[in-house]
């Protein structure tokens, strides 16, 4: 069975600098008519960065959550932005980390059931030392942990973030 929905009518409800909401009119596989509410989102990347033993997150405030999470850095891709260097960008405004070399590990879907985002998950090669450069409305501490303590802040629930906890388990189980 094909179980692909047609797009009958697109309804931008909201639009806005990082997001847009939509409310759109679908033939659902069984020719029924049906409404589809989603968030457009232009996509990020993240990535991974290890160096003798440790692993750099950065520690922010997520408002909608209402605390502090521990990520891998990450950031929204600008318009018409290769994801590469989306990541390479990020790690060194929040890291201070220069990456000269990046691999693609892998495209993660957040949250499919409401968003089209796409986070693009690199990891970062050879790297140099750099000074932080955060966006002024950006407030955060780039910490470098310990893969074993690591281990242990995800086994007490202390990583949370899904992109984190993808990238992480690739750099434990590798």
């Amino acid at each position: 069975m094909d179980f692909r929905e047609k797009t009958l009518k697109k309804n931008f409800i909201y639009k806005g600098k990082i997001l847009n909401l939509r409310k759109d009119e679908v033939m659902l596989p069984n020719g029924k008519g049906g409404i589809r509410e989603f968030v457009e989102h232009s996509g990020g990347s993240a990535i991974l960065c290890e160096k003798d033993g440790k692993i750099l997150l950065v520690k922010q405030f997520r408002y909608p959550y209402g605390q502090d999470l521990y990520e891998i850095p990450a950031g929204k891709l600008n318009a018409g932005e290769d994801p590469e260097q989306t990541a390479i960008r990020e790690l060194e405004e929040e890291g201070g980390v220069k990456a000269k070399r990046v691999e693609k590990l892998f495209d993660v879907y957040p949250t499919p059931a409401y968003t089209n985002e796409v986070i693009r998950i690199y990891k970062a090669v050879e790297i140099e030392k750099t000074k932080a450069h955060l966006d002024e409305d950006e407030f955060l501490d780039a910490v470098w942990i310990d893969k074993n303590k690591i281990k242990d802040m995800i086994e007490r629930g202390e990583i949370k973030d899904a992109k984190t906890l993808i990238a992480l388990m690739h750099a434990l189980n590798g």
